[in-house]
């Protein structure tokens, strides 16, 4: 049976990978995960299209079909760091060769990063900007059949990451929550101020 959660601050229902994984406070609007060891979503590019022991599509998600159009859904991401590539991240998900996500990142450096990855049939990589803190907003909005991924150190100002198709739109795409640890031993993440409007974004570069 699947189970359907009604998170504050989104008008559609999320269903987690795993009830144990995931805590939703409706009181607070705060969404807990707590990431399994050794769990990614991750295609390596260099495996010749083969999930191999650098492939993992094991992570703790929690996600649901929006409504049709153009939409901005955010949430502010606090991470508690422990192993490298700990991270917490929206996700775009179409099906495990096709999906995208927004990270908040503990770099091998260590510096917590924003990451963004995008697969279609294998994943790429590719980091953005450094974040002092262990808290950072994330922000997915669809444009068309287009998605941009931008971060904000506050919540106000936003930093463009990527602008991106994943296909041509004809299979609806789910979004929502990840948690990950591929090399540690789990760490827990916490989204909150969590919102979605369905407002067409019109400016991709310019801040707001």
């Amino acid at each position: 049976m699947t189970i359907a959660w009604d998170v504050p601050g989104l008008p559609f229902a999320l269903s987690p990978s795993s009830a144990e994984a995931w805590t939703n406070d409706t009181a607070t609007g705060t969404v807990t995960a707590r990431a399994a060891a050794h769990s990614d979503i991750f295609i390596d590019p260099g495996s010749d299209n083969q999930l191999n022991s650098e492939s993992m599509l094991n992570a703790a998600t929690l996600l649901g079909i929006p409504p049709n159009g153009d939409f901005q859904f955010s949430a502010r991401v606090t991470v508690e760091f422990a192993s490298t590539f700990d991270a917490g991240a929206l996700l775009v998900w179409i099906d495990d060769r096709h999906w995208a996500k927004l990270c908040f990142e503990y770099s091998p450096q260590p510096e917590p990063m924003i990451v963004s990855v995008v697969a279609r049939g294998v994943a790429d990589d590719a980091n953005a900007f450094t974040v002092e803190d262990r808290t950072a907003w994330l922000r997915v909005s669809r444009i068309d059949n287009a998605f941009a991924y931008h971060a904000s150190l506050d919540g106000k100002t936003w930093r463009m990451v990527r602008f991106f198709a994943i296909d041509d739109g004809s299979t609806p795409a789910s979004i929502g929550f990840e948690a990950q640890s591929p090399n540690g031993d789990g760490c827990v993440v916490t989204f909150d101020d969590i919102q979605f409007t369905r407002e067409r974004l019109r400016d991709l570069r310019s801040g707001s």
